[in-house]
């Protein structure tokens, strides 16, 4: 928990920064997604877990309030892609969700289309 408090404070003082935090944050996932929920800087990567070990939770604010701020990462080699989007599929991730967790997130972050963020 000290560590994400950390991150709130790194948050607050530098608030043009993009600021990603890898891993579904076990046990701490509702502090990350408060985080995230308060901090328009701050993202959510999928990597180091299977989609299935998710938490109903992250999923839930996945497909709502946080689907423009979560961004796919499958912890390759550990984690194959394939294996990874495979069980992907299997949870409920929304269709219309399911693209921007996938790419456009990160398209929009990393500016990969010319375009500023925001």
């Amino acid at each position: 928990m000290a560590i994400l408090c950390q991150l709130t404070d790194v948050a607050v003082d530098f608030p043009d920064m993009p600021i990603i935090m890898a891993h579904p944050a076990f046990p701490w996932q509702d502090e990350a997604i408060s985080i995230c929920l308060h901090k328009p800087q701050v993202y959510i990567d999928l990597s180091g877990w299977s989609p299935k070990y998710f938490s109903p939770t992250l999923v839930q604010y996945a497909n709502t309030l946080l689907k423009h701020k979560v961004l796919f990462g499958s912890d390759y080699p550990l984690i194959t892609p394939d294996r990874w989007l495979s069980d992907f599929d299997k949870i409920g991730i929304r269709d219309e969700v399911r693209p921007l967790i996938l790419k456009e997130n990160a398209v929009k972050l990393f500016r990969l289309n010319g375009t500023a963020e925001g």
